[in-house]
């Protein structure tokens, strides 16, 4: 049969000249090549094969050079995935920090969490878990010990923050959802806020419940922040899109290489309020879904768009099953606004020399109209209607704070004192203590950096980490907004549509 195959297929290359340059002659001398080599190195090679690293990395190396979203997921880490995706699992419910060969410390319990309940709070050193030292043990593996089904228990040994007592907890694990609407409230007598970080599943509900609640309080105008969301599922971006527009409206379209393949997605339920005046806050970390409802509330003049340009994420994943338990998380398709704009603004099938892609320059793209004749246009993202520059901090800021520095300074700040008072009133007094902090943390090559900067420009930061310590993150979130020059000027402009 093996040569009958082989004779046919060379009788069809004899026939076809050109079927040697078809892409499944191509994929099929790709998966010769590939075997041959593999069985050659199992066969031949000097040492032994590292067959899992090598699968690893090749199809990594592989995927990358399609597009960052396109991974594969093996089985061992598709549940640690799957709760990414949905932002929730099986736990506690707090952030912890841990040293190599120390104790772990609970360093930011979720509001009503499991842990709170059971009477943890940030600060608190945990011992064992379970009985077991947890001080060889890696931070992930400790993580891991504190997951588990919602319903079972875990036992930790603590002591506590400030009084250094040390006594017996256990805690009973529940499915843990890390919110995607981190504050909501009104910010002005007739003004309401509402903050969104994702689109996991069930935020676009909880949204439509906000914004109900907000009305009740007299809410006249709604500003919905989408600054620094990186997106999530589609169908929550319709969700949200359907509170504010008439149903049946589009909201967004996708398309495939296959140009028959095409699916597009309208406003399912009833609006909530077609009337009331919106504005979407964006920055340059607001990515997919965000762009979705942001570019679609654009086209239909339905909102006013603040900020700065979008990051510009127009492509949709899908995640297919593999052999074996692995999955893939690949993209499928392109999605367009209700004008017809693609916002994509980097094109990963065309690369440079060193492997890099561009931007897509704003010469190459193309003018579209929204519902009310305005010129919108795609390749880049999406453009404000008001642009509103975010403040500008020194570089090294940015550097601490992704570093970890502030968040460690609020842990220590609430180990070493038991309250702070009410969370309106608190004001942060104690700025050469953090400075002597950070540069306990800094190689010495940075230190006169650090020393030359501004100490102020981190207080907005170390107040709301602060706060979050006592109070939660939603606390943390009002004292943040406090300090948001780009939102009192978005207040100022009075654009809303």
């Amino acid at each position: 049969m093996k040569r009958y195959l082989v004779a046919v297929v060379g009788l069809a290359l004899a026939i076809t000249p050109g079927f040697a340059q078809s892409k499944s002659f191509q994929l099929g001398s790709w998966i010769e090549i590939q075997n041959a080599i593999l069985k050659e190195l199992d066969r031949s090679y000097v040492d032994t094969l590292p067959l899992k690293k090598m699968q690893r990395a090749a199809i990594d190396a592989m995927l990358a050079e399609l597009d960052p979203y396109t991974v594969y997921v093996p089985a061992e880490e598709v549940e640690d995935f799957s709760n990414q995706l949905g932002k929730s699992y099986g736990g506690i419910g707090a952030i912890i920090t841990k040293e190599e060969g120390k104790n772990v410390i609970l360093n930011e319990p979720y509001a009503n969490s499991p842990c709170v309940l059971a009477g943890l709070e940030s600060g608190d050193e945990i011992l064992t878990i379970d009985g077991q030292d947890v001080k060889p043990w890696a931070t992930k593996e400790c993580s891991d010990r504190m997951k588990g089904q919602p319903g079972s228990s875990v036992e930790f040994l603590v002591k506590k923050v400030h009084s250094g007592d040390t006594l017996k907890v256990k805690v009973r694990r529940e499915r843990i959802h890390i919110p995607d609407v981190t504050y909501a409230g009104m910010i002005e007598p007739k003004t309401g806020y509402i903050q969104v970080t994702g689109f996991t599943e069930g935020v676009g509900e909880i949204i439509r419940g906000k914004v109900k609640e907000l009305k009740s309080q007299g809410m006249e105008k709604l500003f919905l922040d989408l600054r620094g969301n990186g997106g999530g599922l589609l169908s929550e971006a319709v969700e949200i899109v359907s509170i504010f527009l008439p149903k049946g409206s589009l909201v967004v379209t996708a398309k495939g290489r296959d140009e028959q393949n095409v699916q597009t997605y309208l406003s399912s339920k009833e609006p909530l309020d077609e009337n009331l005046k919106l504005a979407v806050l964006v920055d340059g970390g607001s990515a997919s879904s965000s762009e979705i409802v942001s570019g679609a509330l654009q086209d239909m003049d339905r909102a006013t768009i603040i900020g700065t340009r979008t990051f510009g994420k127009g492509l949709v994943q899908n995640i297919r099953p593999l052999p074996y338990g692995g999955q893939l998380k690949i993209t499928v398709s392109k999605y367009y606004t209700p004008s017809g704009r693609c916002v994509q603004a980097i094109d990963y099938s065309k690369r440079n020399a060193d492997g890099s892609v561009g931007h897509i320059p704003d010469s190459l793209t193309h003018e579209f109209k929204t519902a009310g004749g305005r010129t919108v246009r795609d390749g880049g993202g999406i453009t404000p209607d008001i642009v509103i520059p975010a403040r500008e901090y020194d570089e090294m800021l940015y550097y601490l704070i992704l570093g970890g520095s502030v968040d460690a300074y609020a842990l220590h700040y609430k180990q070493t004192h038991p309250q702070i008072g009410p969370a309106e009133d608190f004001v942060f007094n104690e700025m050469e203590d953090f400075k002597s902090f950070v540069l306990g943390l800094l190689k010495e090559e940075s230190k006169a950096e650090f020393e030359a900067m501004d100490m102020e420009q981190f207080r907005p930061f170390i107040e709301e980490e602060i706060i979050t310590r006592y109070y939660f993150q939603e606390e943390g979130v009002r004292r943040r907004l406090r300090y948001d020059e780009q939102l009192k000027a978005a207040l100022k402009s009075n654009l809303v549509l």
